[in-house]
């Protein structure tokens, strides 16, 4: 007798040999490691556009202060200049004739080293002859040597190191200001990372349970149609099950394209791909660490963000930017009286060697010395320019007692939400587990009768909504540590951050918990 296998059997049959195939191509497939949240942030500082984009601020401003540096640098000054000049002779009243005309060439070198000191001299040391021919001694050369020294300097406007010194001392406050900046914006990313990583688990965590709850709404309907087949349910309780699979499939589209949407807002922060692969589908993340916990204390908080937060920081330096600037227009109201001289020795002879030895034998001496005064006379642009310096100054103070109101806003704010999101932990969890027993005991009554579709749909639902609350807790839990300690200004303590600066670059180290380290992109060489 021949073995005839059913339909059902070679449906089995193949079944199983389907899912013995794909379980060996699994295999084969090489398993890539879900990304943790320290990786998530050590790439950011690596590839974060915005980072990297910061990052020039600091050398710029580097730059910009050697720039001033070099206004203090002496200078070789070289020159030649040759001139010829005729002078026209008058017609002899008697003959008529006119004389040829009395033709001068000059030959002019001059050599020196000048520069500008930083209390505003400005000097030249030098050396400079002139070859003077003329048509009377038929163009015989002779030479004047002279050698010294000229200097200028101011009483006033532009006197002392004060004035002196006052664009380096801006250029060292604007290189402070982007140090803060850099900082801030490690701060920021850090905390953007943080925010994008649990949103994509809260994503992918409401798939899930979008999932999940098909998978409970699907076994409804099947074990629905097989008691409506005995008799034991009305038609009417098959058709609400399958509605209510066919609304939870809505469902689960709607969170898979939440986790597309999620995961492009993390590699857009983690990522430096700039074409279409940025686009390559969802992201595998490992669970977040559970929410540190953390006690507020705002009053001692307060004070540790007045001395760690970057942008604090930095509107302290603008008001010392500020103070600079207003100084050095109040230099800039007063006259401009300036101390000119010069000091030196001259020599001349028919050959350049010969005028330099009669100049170096010190003989006839060159001496100088004056003031130069120039007064405007409505100082229209002076007084302008230090009504303007005033009001920033009080501009700037202002914005760091603003910011000192915002942070105590912020910083209360950030604790509350510590406070209400451990609270809601504790409620969600409660309300997840009550809701689990609430469905248990649905489906038991149903299977006796004793409890209607309807019921055991709510049931699913009013679990499906208390799982959600409970990821959502704890996903704003682990938001609002991160909120805290960025209104703080612990972020990068808290996430072992060290910024390495160097006069041509800047560049951070991370060290998250438990993992090796990696380096931030530097920036590009001044």
């Amino acid at each position: 007798m021949l073995f005839r296998p059913t339909k059902r059997l070679a449906t089995s049959l193949a079944l199983l040999a389907c899912f013995f195939t794909a379980g060996l191509s699994r295999a084969e497939e090489p398993t890539v490691p879900a990304l943790t949240l320290d990786e998530a942030i050590q790439q950011a500082l690596t590839k974060n556009y915005a980072i990297r984009v910061v990052s020039f601020n600091a050398p710029i401003a580097r730059a910009n202060l050697t720039t001033q540096w070099g206004r203090f640098d002496p200078s070789i000054q070289l020159s030649y200049k040759f001139k010829e000049s005729g002078d026209p002779q008058g017609a002899d009243p008697i003959t008529g004739a006119r004389p040829p005309s009395y033709i001068v060439s000059t030959d002019s070198y001059e050599a020196g080293l000048g520069g500008l000191m930083p209390w505003g001299l400005r000097y030249t040391v030098g050396l400079s002859t002139v070859n003077q021919r003329d048509s009377t001694h038929d163009f015989a050369h002779t030479y004047y040597s002279f050698t010294g020294v000229t200097f200028e300097q101011p009483l006033l406007r532009d006197f002392g190191f004060g004035a002196g010194l006052a664009s380096i001392r801006i250029a060292k406050a604007d290189r402070a200001i982007s140090e803060c900046e850099y900082r801030q914006q490690l701060t920021d990313t850090i905390t953007q990372v943080i925010y994008a990583y649990n949103d994509l688990y809260l994503a992918q965590a409401s798939l899930r349970v979008a999932r999940r709850s098909r998978e409970l709404a699907a076994s409804l309907l099947a074990e629905n149609e097989r008691r409506y087949q005995v008799g034991n349910v009305a038609e009417s309780d098959v058709t609400a099950a399958k509605a209510r699979v066919a609304f939870r499939e809505n469902s689960v589209l709607s969170a898979e394209r939440s986790v597309d949407a999620q995961s492009n807002a993390l590699r857009l922060l983690i990522s430096d791909e700039h074409t279409l692969k940025l686009l390559s589908g969802p992201i595998e993340i490992a669970p977040p660490p559970p929410p540190a916990a953390v006690t507020a204390d705002t009053a001692a908080d307060f004070r540790e963000a007045l001395l760690a937060r970057p942008d604090y920081q930095r509107s302290r330096i603008v008001v010392q930017r500020q103070r600079l600037n207003r100084g050095y227009q109040r230099n800039q109201f007063l006259p401009q009286v300036n101390l000119v001289g010069s000091y030196g020795y001259h020599g001349i002879g028919d050959t350049w060697p010969e005028s330099r030895h009669n100049m170096d034998t010190r003989d006839t001496r060159s001496y100088s010395a004056g003031a130069v005064v120039t007064i405007p006379l409505t100082f229209a642009q002076e007084r302008g320019r230090l009504r303007a310096a005033n009001l920033q100054l009080r501009q700037s103070q202002a914005q760091v007692e603003q910011l000192e109101q915002q942070i105590v806003v912020d910083l209360g704010n950030a604790a509350a939400e510590l406070t209400s999101t451990q609270k809601r932990m504790v409620a969600a969890r409660l309300a997840r587990q009550a809701a689990q027993q609430s469905l248990d005991d649905e489906i038991k009554l149903h299977r006796v009768g004793k409890s209607s579709t309807l019921f055991v749909l709510q049931a699913q639902e009013y679990l499906s909504q208390a799982e959600m609350l409970e990821y959502a807790a704890a996903a704003d839990a682990r938001k609002a540590v991160a909120e805290y300690d960025r209104q703080v200004g612990r972020t990068l303590k808290h996430h072992g951050v060290q910024i390495e600066s160097t006069a041509k670059s800047v560049a951070v180290t991370a060290v998250g918990a438990g993992e090796s380290k990696a380096a931030a992109p530097a920036a590009p060489r001044s």
